[in-house]
């Protein structure tokens, strides 16, 4: 194979987006589109790129040797399993899935066929920031792990943008808010920088708190982790300026990253060491503030997780963001949505039954609820909405 067929499936925000770099992708064309819009397709499928109307007509037509995938999140699993049973390789949009039991079936399906290329669209795995802290961690620098902190309430979104899409932020088109839209990114981030999951998660949350939507828009975890390690998860799309700031604490030191910059907080003693055998009352730790340096020529974001996921197909090139690991950012979107709303704490792994018994619930309970339909009538929901 010289050249990668792609086929785009959804042509809304995130596919046109995907669309506009592929020029700049070596080893990949443009062969097909798919959308259940008529114009879309008709806009994009020009020469010999192909229109489609359903991704099975595209997955059945031979047109395509990998799809590439930007549906509204409760169709991606379907989607995957539907072209591992046909031969073709995946990139997927985050996230893997809304629940924990389809983004499990997505993962036993692609087991059946191990030699397709399985990615995840986790562009931030590829900034420089990012993984220069997973590097420091991987290492051993920072020695063990014994908190790792997120505030990440940076994620401002106004009413208009929940009456942008009709599926926005309800139970039934999006499976939860800004847990399943707008983090998926950081705790993605959270499990592959640390390289550990939690096994216990506490949270509240809150539906609609600052916005006329169903689902959350606010909320905050604790997460306790095998070697006793803490974790704290805040997050808000209603709150500003907000803040973005990761901690990663260890028995070395301290890392953070915020307002794109990365400093090592480097201790000249092993902390625990410290704390166990030195003889002072209040004994003093010394350490160093270090500023980090990570930027690289290297390139950034969609284009680089495409370009390796072609790469992968044509060259064996080992995957930024495996599809396969996707699992675990939905297991935590999942698991700290269903403690937050309960109030009570879930064990991982998640049982796959319960959270979907969890989710029908809260679709019968809350759909429908304070959902802005339109841009125009935030003016409208804006006299009688409180809170």
């Amino acid at each position: 194979m010289e050249k990668v067929r792609l086929g785009m499936v959804g042509l809304g925000n995130m596919g046109s987006h995907h669309i506009s770099y592929l020029n700049t992708v070596d080893g990949a064309v443009l062969s097909a589109v798919c959308d259940a819009d008529p114009a879309r397709t008709a806009k994009y499928g020009q020469g010999s790129v192909q229109q489609f109307s359903h991704y099975q007509q595209m997955i059945d037509s031979g047109a395509v040797d990998a799809l590439v995938i930007a549906t509204p999140h409760f169709q991606h699993g379907e989607i995957c399993r539907a072209a591992f049973a046909k031969g073709i390789h995946v990139l997927c949009e985050k996230p893997l899935a809304v629940t924990i039991g389809d983004a499990r079936a997505t993962i036993a399906a692609h087991a059946k066929s191990p030699n397709l290329k399985f990615a995840l669209v986790f562009q931030q795995r590829a900034t420089h920031l990012y993984s220069k802290m997973r590097d420091l961690v991987a290492s051993g620098d920072l020695g063990t792990i014994t908190r790792i902190s997120w505030f990440v309430t940076d994620w401002f979104r106004g009413w208009s943008y929940y009456a942008s899409g009709g599926w926005r932020a309800t139970w039934a088109g999006e499976g939860g808010g800004v847990l399943l839209n707008q983090c998926p990114h950081n705790l993605d981030l959270l499990q592959w920088i640390a390289g550990m999951m939690p096994r216990r998660i506490t949270a509240v949350a809150f539906l609609g708190k600052t916005h006329p939507i169903e689902t959350e828009d606010e909320a905050s975890a604790i997460l306790e982790f095998d070697n006793g390690a803490i974790g704290h998860f805040v997050t808000s799309t209603g709150e500003a300026p907000g803040t973005n700031r990761l901690e990663i604490c260890g028995d070395r030191g301290k890392l953070v990253a915020e307002h794109q910059k990365l400093t090592f907080t480097r201790t000249r003693r092993c902390v625990r060491e410290v704390r166990e055998k030195d003889p002072a009352v209040f004994p003093a730790v010394e350490a160093w503030d270090i500023d980090i340096p990570y930027k690289s020529t290297k390139a950034e974001g969609h284009a680089v997780i495409t370009q390796n996921f072609v790469n992968a197909i044509l060259k064996n090139e080992p995957l930024i963001s495996d599809g396969d690991d996707g699992v675990k950012q939905v297991e935590l979107s999942n698991a700290i949505l269903m403690a937050g709303i309960t109030r009570q704490s879930i064990e991982l792994p998640l049982d796959a039954g319960a959270y979907d018994a969890f989710l029908k619930e809260m679709t019968q309970k809350y759909g429908g609820q304070k959902k802005l339909e339109t841009r125009e009538a935030v003016v409208d929901m804006s006299a009688s909405f409180s809170r």
